[in-house]
């Protein structure tokens, strides 16, 4: 996916970026509509895409565009808050009002409930696949990031932040990429950890959606632009995104693919790669 979301960029810097017919065509090519009226949804790196219906129903569909599961267990969890597809075979569902973790096979079986209460884990917004398959959370009770297995044990924690800020970050999104764990707070910023836990940097890019990290580089979007910034300059990048972006409720780069999803249900283009023709 990281690399499709490079390409992705490559193409706006080629075509400018510009929402113009002629050079948002030469970029994307509209592909096919999953119809439906959808939440949410996420894509692996194996082309499944997993949609969660206006009913907290999830269904998998895959590369083919056939059904391939149906996770219908909503009234015991709650409602859905996120999903991570990090690994196609050990999928991570959020509920956040039950502060309870389901991990799915790649059939949406399940393969085992961690109920974060029972380890006094109480408030929690997102959680991640770490680099060797166990969880990343932000613990806002104890204002700590953690580590924990498929048993909800932690294996490592960070210091309190409390003691390195003067208000306690509220993560939306945690992203484990190039060695280093990414939370991200849509009114404080990016907060960016080694591995071992120890806070490398902080910088202030608020409202952003959709963030990514790629070798290092943030991005994320508004209604209107791409931002790029690599930590430890002071250059912040935009570009102005073509027309069809408008409205999108969540966008998504992956496997040569760009992902929208609106009113109609998620929208599939090609990206045009640069160089081909």
């Amino acid at each position: 996916m990281r690399r499709t979301f490079i390409w992705l960029l490559t193409a706006f810097f080629v075509a400018g970026a510009l929402p113009c017919t002629a050079q948002t065509d030469s970029v994307f090519r509209y592909s096919s509509l999953i119809p439906g009226d959808f939440t949410y949804f996420n894509v692996d790196n194996l082309d499944n895409v997993y949609l969660v219906n206006s009913n907290n129903q999830l269904k998998k569909i895959n590369n083919n565009g056939d059904s391939a599961g149906v996770f219908n267990d909503v009234r015991k969890y709650g409602k859905l808050y996120s999903i991570d597809v990090t690994n196609p075979l050990k999928l991570l569902l959020y509920y956040r009002n039950f502060s309870t973790i389901v991990v799915l096979d790649r059939f949406l079986n399940i393969r085992n409930v961690i109920n974060l209460r029972r380890q006094n884990i109480f408030n929690v917004k997102a959680i991640a696949t770490s680099y060797d398959n166990n969880i990343w959370l932000f613990d806002e009770g104890d204002a700590k990031l953690k580590k924990i297995d498929d048993n909800g044990e932690v294996l490592t924690e960070t210091v309190d932040c409390r003691l390195l800020f003067d208000t306690v970050p509220s993560p939306e999104q945690i992203i484990d990429q190039d060695g280093f764990v990414n939370l991200y707070d849509p009114e404080k910023g990016f907060f960016i950890f080694d591995i071992y836990g120890s806070l490398k940097s902080k910088t202030a890019f608020l409202h952003w959606k959709n963030v990514e990290v790629i070798n290092k580089n943030l991005y994320g979007f508004s209604d209107s632009l791409l931002y790029q910034y690599l930590p430890g300059t002071l250059q912040t990048k935009e570009y102005t995104l073509p027309s069809f972006f408008n409205n999108a409720i969540q966008v998504k780069a992956a496997n040569n693919k760009l992902y929208l999803l609106n009113d109609k249900g998620v929208q599939q283009f090609l990206i045009k790669q640069a160089g081909s023709k």
